[in-house]
This record gives C-alpha cells, structure tokens and sequence, in this order.
C-alpha cells in the first residue's frame, strides 16, 4: 500500500461514525450489510449514512453491490489487510535482534 492511499483510509476511519460503520460491516464479513440494515444498526438517518459510506468508499474501504431497491455493503478486507500491513510492515526493525513476545 502507497503512503497516500494508507492516510486516505486512515483519515475516513478517524471520524467515531465511519469507524463504527466500518467495524459493523467486518463483523458482518462477505454478506455485508444492507443500507438499511446499518442505519437501524446505529440509529443513524440515511442521508448521514450516505456521507459517511461515500466517504468510506472513496477510501476504498468498502464496496457495494446493488439488490434490486437496496445496496449491500461490505468491508474491503483487502484493503484492510493492506492498511494493517503498511502499519506494520517495520514493526520492530529497529530493535537488537532479541526474542520480543508479541512483537510483529
């Protein structure tokens, strides 16, 4: 993942709502979540869903998929693998070389 692409995802996950949207849709892994299914989940109005969707999807952290009236949505777990990589990819690099417990 490029230092850009990793500060957009990370700039759509820093707002309370656009995380909680996103960690609803990973607990809810390939079948997603429809549209309205997330807004009853979290007491949220649809056109402030809408935002904060738009907002993840441009990030590429979420895709959609229509059915019929609704659209499902779902967690990019690529993407999020990638954040989590790019994050983590020098974990630890600059320690001595010792046996570190719980060290990427």
């Amino acid at each position: 993942m490029e230092h850009k692409r990793a500060t957009t995802a990370l700039a759509a996950l820093s707002h309370a709502t656009r995380l909680s949207i996103f960690r609803l849709l990973v607990q809810a892994g390939s079948n997603g979540k429809l549209a309205g299914d997330i807004a009853q989940a979290l007491n949220l109005p649809g056109a402030t869903l809408s935002f904060h969707l738009k907002a993840l999807s441009a990030a590429k952290l979420v895709t959609a998929e229509q059915r019929g009236r609704a659209i499902c949505y779902r967690a990019n777990f690529q993407a999020m693998s990638a954040l989590v990589g790019y994050l983590t990819e020098n974990c630890c690099a600059d320690d001595q070389p010792v046996d570190r417990p719980g060290c990427c």
